[in-house]
């Protein structure tokens, strides 16, 4: 079934983060990451350790840190949002289900502990324990 809402017309951002946010979760990117700090780590008598030796690496895993947590943020929130969407729509579509639940990310974090406790609860006495 085809929803207006559902094309894939993506920005260039977001198909970038997702590219990126996959590439780093693949073992081969892992494994070069392994190969620089061990040829940076052979390099060092090199240059004698010195300090700029030392702040080439510090610098560069700072720099790939602070762009990675951007990039896969960005990656996490969309499928957060996503899920939550495919969740919501689960709930709307079961006869029995509370549609009140449909929007329970907006509660704060009080009302939320209430209706979990609610559903332990009810956990619990499908389990027979009370």
């Amino acid at each position: 079934m085809s929803h207006p809402l559902l094309r894939a017309s993506r920005s260039p951002f977001l198909r970038f983060a997702q590219w990126a946010s996959h590439a780093s979760g693949r073992p081969q990117t892992f494994g070069l990451a392994v190969f620089a700090v061990v040829l940076w780590a052979v390099t060092g008598p090199l240059f004698g350790f010195s300090d700029t030796w030392q702040l080439v690496i510090n610098t560069s895993t700072t720099i790939v840190t602070f762009l990675m947590v951007f990039l896969i943020q960005a990656t996490q929130n969309r499928d957060t949002a996503a899920m939550q969407v495919k969740l919501d729509e689960l709930i709307r579509v079961i006869g029995d289900a509370r549609n009140v639940l449909l929007d329970l990310e907006q509660l704060d974090e009080g009302e939320i502990e209430k209706l979990r406790a609610e559903y332990l609860r009810l956990a619990e006495e499908a389990r027979g324990r009370r």
